[in-house]
């Protein structure tokens, strides 16, 4: 099967098209022929070499979420069947409760070899059914942006009809998260350096938007929006570099979700920010499988089409790796493999 893999050493210059066996399903394993892919910003952390031990060594497959269509089943496989559409889980080892100690270990596109790949067997445990009336990309972005921002607004953030949630940024998880505030019935203000972007926000749901550049203190204006009170919610996908303002942002008492790093790695925060004013400074890294079933049923019930901003064909990966880098989507960025 045709491949795309960091061959002989990390960088985006070495993601090359290569050949794989298609390894035959063991007994409770599945095998897909992989119709789509889609790309978060920690697929291009690993491919660049940035993700640590836990990317593991070349020669490796990147990308972590994928949909594909079950072609094979091992005989004691029980919760899918040949013909079955179905997702990747990131967390191959994570089917419910709390995340533990091994099992980022277990995720897919580093350590292990991810999916783009025409082909890929995983054990029946590590697939769930996509929805139906989602196309292959859009259902190929629900196994890590879908699940961090389900995971972020309603399971941890707990987010409420009439609250208000900030979030960060027009990126796929960013752009889940104001959805997915809507159907709580929340208020949702939107930041961005591109006007264009804030304009497509609101048309997408956004109450308020916030151009970051135009207004670099934008925790003050968003108390402003907020009648001087602050948000209830926070969507934190800067990290280090806009942490302090989101602390400015939030009201006492309130939440700060936080998954993301693309503003910076290292946090320089007076504890008293938090301690004082009892704000809630969670970390969020996706959701376990059970979850990943639950929300697929929600975005089932109400319809919801995640945002894809671009698909890009198999043989374009490299550019879509590229496309992502430059952070000119909006929403999501999807690869096709096959049909």
């Amino acid at each position: 099967m045709r491949v795309f893999e960091i061959r002989d050493a990390w960088g985006l210059e070495n993601l090359v098209p290569g050949e794989r066996p298609v390894r035959d399903p063991g007994p409770r394993e599945v095998l897909l022929r992989l119709r789509a892919a889609s790309l978060n910003y920690r697929d291009l952390v690993v491919v660049q070499g940035n993700y640590g031990r836990l990317a593991g060594e070349p020669p490796l497959i990147p990308l972590s979420d994928g949909v594909g269509e079950v072609v094979a089943a091992g005989a004691e496989v029980t919760r899918v069947r040949p013909g079955d559409r179905v997702c990747t889980t990131v967390f191959q080892g994570w089917l419910s409760g709390e995340l533990e100690d091994g099992m980022a270990e277990t995720a897919l596109g580093g350590p292990l070899d991810g999916v783009l790949g025409e082909y890929r067997t995983l054990h029946e445990d590590g697939v769930v059914r996509a929805p139906d009336h989602m196309s292959d990309a859009e259902a190929a972005t629900l196994p890590c942006a879908g699940l961090t921002a389900w995971d972020a607004v309603i399971n941890q953030g707990g987010l409420q009809a009439g609250e208000t949630a900030l979030i960060l940024g027009t990126g796929g998880v960013s752009l889940f998260a104001l959805q997915f505030a809507k159907l709580q019935g929340a208020q949702a203000i939107v930041t961005s350096k591109s006007d264009e972007k804030l304009d497509r926000a609101r048309r997408l749901g956004a109450d308020h938007t916030i151009n970051y550049v135009e207004t670099p203190r934008w925790g003050g204006a968003v108390r402003e929006l907020t009648g001087g009170r602050g948000v209830d919610l926070v969507i934190e996908t800067g990290g280090g570099g806009t942490l302090l303002e989101s602390l400015g942002a939030v009201r006492a008492g309130g939440r700060i979700m936080l998954m993301g790093v693309l503003a910076g790695a290292q946090l320089d925060v007076k504890i008293y920010h938090l301690v004082l004013r009892r704000v809630r400074l969670q970390g969020i890294t996706m959701a376990p499988r059970d979850d990943f079933e639950r929300m697929n049923a929600l975005l089932t019930e109400h319809g919801l089409h995640p945002q894809v901003d671009r698909i890009f064909g198999f043989d374009e990966s490299p550019a879509a790796f590229e496309y992502l880098a430059a952070q000119k989507h909006f929403g999501k960025v999807a690869i096709e493999i096959g049909s």
